[in-house]
């Protein structure tokens, strides 16, 4: 836990600030496991009140593009606010911020763009769904699907897809467009 004693306002400017410094939209999960999972910076009830706080003050602002992922980011106004109070956030705390930003936003960034999910079929087998968003509109750009015979074999390909898809989508496209 922190070793600052924590306050309200003081855990809002922690949520601005690691908006600012992740400099891309959130999902919720995102920036759940974010604050509480990876760094305890908050409490898991504490920053979800605290984001539909800030959102409902204008401070952030959350969109539904054509999908049921809500992406949350700052505003203007939000970063304005940051900017006169930021000094209130422990030294310590916008390090910690800050350089897991810069270690870890094209990871974060490519678990929200390039997606997986496995569901059980009836005849026992599983079908995967393998999906890569566009970021700003979290819709589908590409999407595919595939069976695999055991829940193992989905997860493997799950976990592998947030690496390969970039790799997987260019083969694709490049067969696809090519004359030969």
């Amino acid at each position: 836990m922190p070793t600052y004693k924590p306050d309200t306002t003081t855990n809002k400017l922690i949520l601005l600030f690691i908006f600012d410094k992740m400099e891309i939209p959130l999902t919720e999960n995102s920036i759940m496991d974010i604050c509480t999972n990876k760094n305890n910076w908050l409490k898991y009830m504490e920053c979800k009140e605290y984001l539909s706080q800030l959102v409902e003050a204008k401070l952030l602002y959350c969109v539904q593009p054509h999908s049921n992922t809500q992406l949350y980011s700052i505003t203007y106004e939000g970063r304005t606010c940051l900017s006169m109070f930021f000094q209130q956030i422990p030294i310590s705390i916008r390090e910690d911020i800050t350089n897991f930003a810069k270690n870890n936003i094209q990871h974060i960034k490519r678990n929200q763009e390039y997606t997986s999910d496995y569901l059980k079929m009836s005849d026992g087998s599983y079908l995967n769904t393998f999906s890569i968003k566009d970021p700003h509109l979290q819709q589908s750009i590409f999407e595919i699907k595939m069976r695999f015979d055991s829940r193992s074999e989905a997860i493997d390909a799950c976990k592998k897809w947030v690496d390969k898809a970039p790799e997987i989508y260019e083969n694709i496209f490049v067969a696809l467009i090519n004359d030969n």
